[in-house]
């Protein structure tokens, strides 16, 4: 093709290649700089468009995720108190029933006594420090609470237990400062007991359904993330070769250009 001074075909050709290259380095670029090879609808409109979706339901996981928390915390603290209470009620037993004895002197019954009152009111403080989060599922009158399971605003409940305080409160009102009233507390304490036991077991049952709920929750996030990230997420290791690779070519395009942009002035000899 002939030379002319007012079409540089050449220019022209290596200014689209060098176009062609900026462009793919810009791309390659953004994606070492973002981490994803998806960051906005410019680089692809649908699959941005889905992963906004998936964003979405993973921010509605986190409040199901955070609810559940709360649920498990909740469940483990009534446990813990009804398992102490738990055990001081064995302590109790034998405590009462020592006091039952009319063999024991007033000295002893006055120990005894004192060591039974300082159990009792160890179980008063367990069930009054049973609160997680302000709620306390053991206290007078308390009701149950409720927790989100899923996305669906389906929920999962922790039943009250106050049952406990109002048998407990009964039995506190046992005296045991003879031997026929120590006698009649052992029934009181018995009462107390099976209660106990019951809410031992209820709000097991409880707490391992909503931890079972929450580590089902917790799998489903991961795996939705993970299936995010194969939408979004870019080869770092492929893109950083790439922002290389395109940096030499944008520098030969460069010099290419600069070659073609001299080829004009070979026409300068014919006048010469």
């Amino acid at each position: 093709m002939s030379n002319s001074i007012n079409t540089n075909v050449g220019a022209l050709v290596a200014l689209a290649s060098l176009r062609t290259t900026q462009s793919a380095l810009s791309v390659a670029s953004k994606q070492v700089q973002t981490g994803y090879r998806v960051s906005d609808a410019q680089d692809d409109a649908s699959t941005f468009s889905v992963a906004q979706g998936i964003r979405g339901n993973l921010q509605a996981f986190q409040a199901v995720q955070g609810s559940l928390a709360n649920g498990v915390g909740l469940g483990t603290v009534t446990q813990a108190a009804l398992t102490n209470i738990s055990n001081l009620v064995g302590n109790l037993q034998a405590k009462i029933t020592q006091l039952a004895d009319g063999s024991i002197g007033n000295s002893q019954r006055t120990i005894y006594a004192a060591d039974f009152s300082a159990m009792t009111n160890q179980i008063s403080n367990f069930i009054a420090q049973a609160s997680y989060n302000g709620v306390n599922l053991l206290s007078n009158n308390s009701a149950a609470k409720t927790f989100l399971a899923d996305t669906s605003a389906a929920t999962l409940t922790m039943t009250s237990q106050s049952s406990v305080h109002t048998a407990f409160t009964t039995f506190a009102q046992s005296s045991v400062s003879s031997v026929t009233a120590a006698t009649a507390s052992l029934t009181s304490l018995t009462t107390f007991a099976n209660q106990v036991a019951a809410s031992l077991g209820a709000n097991a049952a409880d707490t391992r359904t909503m931890t079972l709920q929450s580590n089902f929750v917790n799998s489903v996030v991961d795996a939705t993330t993970t299936g995010l990230g194969a939408i979004v997420d870019a080869d770092i290791g492929k893109a950083s070769a790439s922002v290389q690779a395109l940096q030499v070519r944008q520098q030969l395009g460069i010099q290419s250009l600069s070659i073609a942009n001299q080829q004009p002035s070979v026409l300068l000899g014919l006048f010469r």
